[in-house]
């Protein structure tokens, strides 16, 4: 039996060839020295079994180990010799069945993840090697790597992986890492999984090797997306390191909210965490912050830097009513795991947990980390604990597989690192895992019902069913409002309990319970206040040449605006709950009206107006590029033309009335409702009965009978827009109006055929000389223009529906809450006090009364000669029915009180029913017949 032990020191003065070897740390967590024994012949076996037989460079730089292993030269060459024969023998691969498989792990010690990932791997490692039936008698090993943190003992550590023969690796714990490493396994074929390092960049396409036994950060700015639309919010603002994995999970959280019509108004971008040592760079950022619009704030960053910004962000006095805060899950980590933390300086948020599922083995683990695995350490398991847990077993179990299936884990040289030269940096050392592809779609076909809940991965590697606990921290801790999946949305039970149904994401299907917000509030913020920057919104408003009443300069100043839509303007902001200062500013010369879509397309650009106010007319085109208010007048394309109207002479009837017209009018009805009434009285039942049934049926009938007596007729050969489109004749449009182009594209009128004028006056006299047959313009402006002009009138309906409304950018809130403010003028009649103010002024003369006295005087004459007839009619009737009477009356002398009681008679037989009077007639002559009858007899 021959035992030979090599020390290895950092140097490489004297280069020996040898078999490769394992290494191990010292209490310094350094590699001083190598061990490297065989034994020989009884336990070569056992070496020969875990070890492959292949060169590497040992290296000695103290001279006297120079002098002291001189006399074992002959030991050294005889094994070097030996070792080569057997490599030649056993090259290529290896016992199916090795003593020890390793797996590498690169976690720094000192944060967070890398405690709870150690006790996890720990937990795990003495789980699967508690059945030694479970990998046919081989033992599992997880090596761990304290990578502190570093970049540098990251790449180190996986190097040194390479070395060791290790056939999987469990990190790295942060995704810059990960895209570094990734390339490393992907040349050596060693599959890396990662559960910390969830960048949604890191794409299987360019890093095969590299999984993500946890979900894609991807799902995780997904549910916050969803979140944001779910309250109503449009734009945030994000608070990220400068890394790969907050900066890209921003990026995913941007693509997200614009598929949403949402939008990340301002990135603030902090130092990375490792380095970011003081508060200075956060109260900068929160300072840019505080006065900016948007008040939701997502905060993607790490532990050390979170609890700073949030500590920082409470002294600026930026946790109280009006803010939003979304925390990604780090937050969630440092609230379960039980670390130091200043919850005052939390209340109020929302941050999102990795969901897993209620299940016995999850309690059991928790219950056995609290009692023994933790150690009594005050680090308490949150899910990161249970996906390293489950990450171990995921490797277990594909490993146990490729054994099942006949696979070996065997190690060979890398080509490509083979034929590089340079003995510094010793590369061929490192081993290629020959069956590492094989190992890997093992590991992408893993089934199983882990901690975290069921492992399984998509073809894409995303894993199955993603989906998030919403937790809402408050003063006493945190409760839990409600979860997200990618099946169903947002919810408040368990995501589980749908995922045997349709998904549903409608938005009546989402829902979360009720928040308290930063201050205490339970009112859900509206997300943005008008921003505190010592600015001005800019307001572009048109300086028009024409139609002032709408907007106008006020005695030529170069900001003081005045007009119909400033005043609705100026009410609309009065009725809003926060200030919003802002400044007029022209566009035009005011020689002659400005393009208007030129006008409204300088918001979008954001750098000479923030908004527009005027009289702009809400339009397609204009809506694909701003947001428009709710209108705050109606402004339908309408056709104005010439028409003939009867002379003003006695005989003009059908004109409107002036008050003193009015007030003779009222005392017609009722001299001619009179007359009626003495005429109808004795024959027609709708005339008789209680006084006041009477007089309301002569108004209804003399309302009736003079209405179809103020019909006017207005005479022109233009009828509408149908006989102006079939016509030839020219058509007159106002400078800067959108009718211009409406015509030409959706009428399909000839542009020759129109003609530009541009104010009031060149409409009168194009429309007088024939100039234009016909002017089509919005019909404010031909409101305005019919109160001066009264030859002209609209011709058919108004054949667009259009309304003016004030511009802004698109997504803006400030357009959401001028809308409303619109409304509420509207409801209050503020809105058409203003109108009346501006707009319900007219020129046009009413014809007096004298005009009617043709009517009036047909109307009293026929008045009169009916009342005549009627009367000679009723005394030639009462004279007849009351002869007898009268003959008596002649016999006896009677006294004056007679006349009057036969006037009473006579006004009793007036008020009788005619019909009535002829049976009393009839009545009497019968009786005077039988008196007759029976004196003869």
């Amino acid at each position: 039996m021959v035992c030979f032990r090599v020390w290895k020191n950092r140097g490489a003065l004297l280069q020996l060839q040898c078999l490769s070897i394992s290494s191990f740390q010292n209490a310094n967590g350094d590699l001083p020295f190598v061990d490297h024994c065989l034994c020989w012949p009884c336990h070569f076996p056992r070496f020969h079994s875990h070890v492959s037989f292949r060169s590497f460079v040992l290296s000695i730089s103290s001279s006297h180990f120079v002098d002291q292993y001189q006399a074992m030269n002959w030991v050294l060459l005889s094994f070097i010799v030996l070792g080569a024969g057997v490599g030649l023998l056993s090259e290529g691969g290896s016992s199916s069945r090795p003593p020890v498989i390793r797996v590498g792990a690169l976690f720094g010690l000192n944060t967070m993840h890398g405690q709870i990932a150690n006790i996890a791997f720990k937990a795990a490692e003495e789980d699967v090697n508690s059945d030694p039936s479970f990998l046919g008698g081989s033992k599992l090993r997880i090596m761990i790597n304290d990578a502190k943190r570093s970049g540098f003992l990251s790449i180190m550590g996986a190097l040194q992986f390479m070395e060791t023969d290790v056939v999987a690796i469990i990190g790295p714990q942060t995704s810059i890492m990960a895209h570094v490493l990734s390339h490393l396994a992907n040349e050596l074929t060693v599959p890396m999984l990662s559960f910390t390092a969830l960048d949604p960049t890191l794409s299987p396409l360019q890093f095969p090797f590299f999984v993500q036994t946890a979900p894609s950060d991807l799902f995780l700015m997904r549910a916050i997306a969803e979140m944001i639309t779910y309250y109503g919010w449009s734009d945030v603002v994000a608070l990220y390191n400068d890394d790969d994995n907050s900066r890209n999970g921003v990026t995913a959280l941007g693509d997200e909210l614009e598929e949403r019509r949402c939008r990340i108004s301002y990135k603030a971008v902090l130092p990375l965490d490792v380095v970011i040592s003081s508060p200075v760079e956060i109260i900068e950022e929160l300072t840019k912050i505080q006065r900016m619009e948007s008040r939701i704030i997502v905060v993607n960053t790490f532990p050390n830097t979170g609890k700073m910004i949030f500590e920082e962000a409470e002294r600026l006095g930026m946790m109280e009513t009006g803010y939003v805060w979304i925390a990604t899950t780090w937050l969630s980590s440092l609230l379960d795991s039980g670390l130091p933390l200043d919850r005052k300086s939390l209340n109020g948020v929302l941050t999102l947990r990795l969901h897993t599922p209620d299940s016995r083995n999850k309690r059991d683990f928790a219950a056995r980390w609290k009692n023994k695995l933790s150690n009594n350490k005050t680090i308490g398991l949150n899910v990161y604990g249970l996906y390293a847990y489950d990450t171990v077993w995921i490797i277990a179990r594909a490993i146990k597989t490729h054994l099942e299936a006949g696979g070996n884990l065997s190690f060979s040289q890398d080509a490509k690192l083979s034929s590089l030269k340079g003995e510094a940096l010793n590369l061929s050392a490192l081993s290629r895992f020959d069956q590492g592809s094989q190992l890997l779609d093992y590991i992408m076909h893993t089934k199983m019902s882990g901690l975290a809940g069921p492992v399984q991965f998509h073809q894409d590697r995303s894993m199955l069913q993603p989906s998030y606990d919403i937790i809402n921290v408050v003063d006493d801790g945190f409760r839990q409002i409600g979860y997200w999946s990618n099946h169903s949305g947002l919810s408040i039970g368990p995501p589980e309990s749908f995922y045997s149904k349709p998904s549903n994401r409608s938005s009546s299907n989402q829902h979360l319970k009720l928040v308290t917000w930063p201050g205490g509030t339970s009112v859900t913020p509206r997300g943005w206040v008008f921003p505190n920057n010592g600015k001005l919104l800019r307001i572009g408003v048109p300086d028009r040449a024409s139609f002032k009443a709408f907007v106008s300069r006020v005695n030529g100043s170069s900001n003081n605006v005045q007009g119909y839509c400033i005043d609705v303007f100026e009410a609309a902001v009065k009725l809003l709950s926060y200030p919003v200062p802002h400044e007029f500013i022209f566009f035009g010369d005011g020689l002659k009206n400005p393009n208007y879509n030129e006008l409204v397309h300088k918001v979008t650009t954001g750098v000479e107006f923030d908004a527009v106010v005027g009289d702009v007319a809400i339009v397609t085109k204009r809506t694909r590029i701003v947001d428009f208010t709710q209108p705050y007048i109606e402004s339908g394309l309408v056709v104005v033309a010439p028409v003939s109207t009867p002379n003003e002479n006695p005989w003009a009837f059908l004109r409107p009335f002036t008050p003193p017209m009015w007030a003779v009018t009222a005392v017609f009805f009722i001299v001619v409702g009179a007359v009626i009434w003495i005429l109808e009285h004795r024959k027609n039942d709708e005339f008789r009965g209680p006084p006041r049934r009477q007089i309301v049926t002569i108004l209804c009938y003399t309302a009736s009978l003079t209405s179809m007596l103020t019909v006017q007729q207005l005479n022109s050969p233009i009828k509408g827009v149908d006989t102006l489109i079939s016509s030839t004749g020219r058509i007159g449009f106002q400078i800067g109006s959108f009718a211009e182009n409406y015509m030409v594209d959706e009428l399909n009128i000839a542009r020759s055929r129109l003609v530009p004028l541009g104010s009031p006056q060149e409409y009168a006299t194009a429309l007088q000389n024939g100039t234009v047959a016909a002017i089509v313009d919005e019909r404010p402006y031909v409101d305005l223009f019919l109160s001066d002009y009264c030859k002209f009138a609209i011709r058919g309906q108004e054949f667009t529906r259009n309304g003016w409304g004030f511009a802004f950018p698109r997504d803006s809130p400030l357009a959401v809450d001028m809308s409303t403010a619109i409304l509420g003028l509207s409801e209050t009649g503020e809105l058409q006090k203003i109108h009346d103010r501006w707009l319900s002024k007219s020129n046009c003369s009413s014809p007096h009364w004298s005009h009617f006295w043709g009517m009036f005087l047909v109307c009293g004459i026929a008045c009169f000669v009916a009342l005549l007839i009627h009367f000679f009619k009723i005394v030639r009737d009462f004279c007849k029915h009351t002869p007898e009477e009268e003959e008596e009356a002649a016999a006896i002398p009677a006294p004056k009180s007679s006349r009057l009681k036969k006037l009473q008679r006579f006004l009793a037989y007036v008020d009788q029913k005619e019909e009535e009077s002829k049976r009393r007639l009839k009545r009497k002559r019968s009786n005077l017949s039988m008196d007759a009858n029976s004196i003869t007899s």
